[in-house]
């Protein structure tokens, strides 16, 4: 993934800096500056135009553009782990892509995307290990996936060989008697058990809210990320691994819910997603019947859309015609095109005014549509801006209380685990 090609920008053009020796290394270092700029430049014609359609406009400010300039070394950093390949080398997913539309246009799922979700058998098998702590206790969760590409889908041997994903792990924080459930699906580069409860506020949400906190680790992700041959990333250039991995992502989810369901048949489940989690969150919730409540922070709503953003290739490369070509693909594994069955008092979004990483227009007002605009607020900040945001915060809570997830509880300050 590379920094956003947006159309002011060069490369969008396919100009690039020289490869001569030093140059490129100071290209890198100098990018994130000049675009961190041109977003400035961009942001006061806009907020001096008051251009309708989009979020709201906040006044361009040094706050704001420090915002945007960590979102553009976010997307440098992700970009050095996700280079896109040579030309020769990617042909190899062009025709992977070319195959996925002829399979799936054979199956009918291009036009009816929900029924390339396959409905997960029921979980009973399921390993629960306490990891920590005496009073505040934590609990790993390890269970098979059981996810299988269909017989004939592209990508699907090499798939099935990443062994590492075929089993699900999740970090648990549970009550000892029957409590509302959230499940947290935490976003790109993430699924390691401190960064999450710390960026989910996990420990508030279990000891000062009451609830039973779930957060699953996505493919490739953390411990299922051990042994993944270099260049194997989710999400990343290679269309096909991503289409499997979020297939099994909402396969795994869904899994879980039902597990949780066998638990505690009467209790309440809400689902909370960041960024690629938040994707992922937004298609369960438009597959799983009978969720009270779908938070969904800074989140994607077209994954191949946003990877074709952030390719930073030319408009006449080969690649980028891939990443065009692929674009049905994308419709089908996106909640754009499912009806959300989640109630409309569940429904919250919020997002960042200064997101380079997840674009406010191209990706969230299109999802906030999409879902009937629900309820959203727009924090002062870029993508990885609202970890601290005391107005998230305070959305967050009202949200799990307006959803009717904590209806007739009484949220402790204490309870054991």
């Amino acid at each position: 993934m590379a920094a956003p090609s947006d159309p002011d920008e060069p490369h969008s053009r396919g100009v690039s800096l020289p490869s001569l020796p030093g140059i490129a290394g100071l290209g890198s270092a100098v990018k994130p500056f000049m675009s961190t700029g041109r977003y400035v430049a961009k942001s006061w014609r806009e907020h001096r135009d008051n251009e309708p359609g989009g979020p709201p406009l906040a006044r361009p400010t040094m706050a704001l553009a420090a915002q945007a300039f960590r979102d553009e070394v976010v997307l440098m950093g992700l970009r050095a782990r996700r280079p896109v390949s040579r030309p020769r080398v990617f042909e190899r997913i062009t025709d992977e892509v070319t195959a996925g539309l002829q399979f799936y246009g054979d199956k009918g799922w291009l036009g009816s995307p929900k029924r390339f979700f396959a409905t997960p058998p029921p979980l009973s098998d399921v390993t629960v290990r306490k990891v920590k702590g005496n009073r505040h206790s934590q609990y790993r969760i390890v269970f098979d996936s059981g996810y299988r590409p269909r017989p004939g889908e592209p990508g699907a041997e090499r798939w099935m060989g990443y062994t590492a994903n075929q089993h699900e792990y999740a970090l648990l924080l549970r009550h000892s008697e029957p409590r509302p459930w959230l499940v947290c699906v935490h976003g790109t580069e993430m699924g390691r058990a401190a960064v999450d409860l710390a960026i989910f506020r996990a420990w508030h949400l279990h000891q000062d809210l009451g609830l039973n906190v779930v957060m699953p680790v996505l493919p490739m992700h953390g411990p299922r990320g051990r042994g993944l041959p270099k260049g194997a990333v989710f999400p990343g250039e290679d269309v096909m691994d991503d289409v499997h991995a979020t297939a099994q992502a909402v396969w795994d989810v869904r899994r879980l819910v039902s597990w949780i369901r066998a638990q505690e048949p009467d209790s309440q489940i809400g689902l909370y997603g960041l960024s690629l989690g938040g994707y992922v969150a937004a298609l369960v919730a438009s597959l799983e019947r009978g969720l009270s409540c779908a938070i969904l922070g800074v989140p994607v709503a077209d994954l191949v859309g946003l990877l074709g953003r952030h390719s930073g290739l030319g408009r006449d490369d080969p690649r980028r015609h891939t990443m065009e070509l692929a674009e049905p693909i994308g419709r089908m594994t996106s909640p754009l095109s499912l009806t959300p069955l989640v109630p409309k008092r569940g429904r919250f979004i919020y997002a960042g005014v200064a997101d380079r990483v997840v674009h406010p227009r191209q990706q969230v007002i299109r999802l906030w549509e999409h879902w009937g605009r629900p309820e959203i607020v727009w924090y002062p900040g870029g993508h990885a801006g609202f970890f601290g945001a005391r107005p998230v915060q305070r959305f967050v809570d009202a949200a799990l209380v307006q959803s009717g997830l904590l209806e007739g509880a009484s949220p402790p300050s204490e309870r054991p685990a």
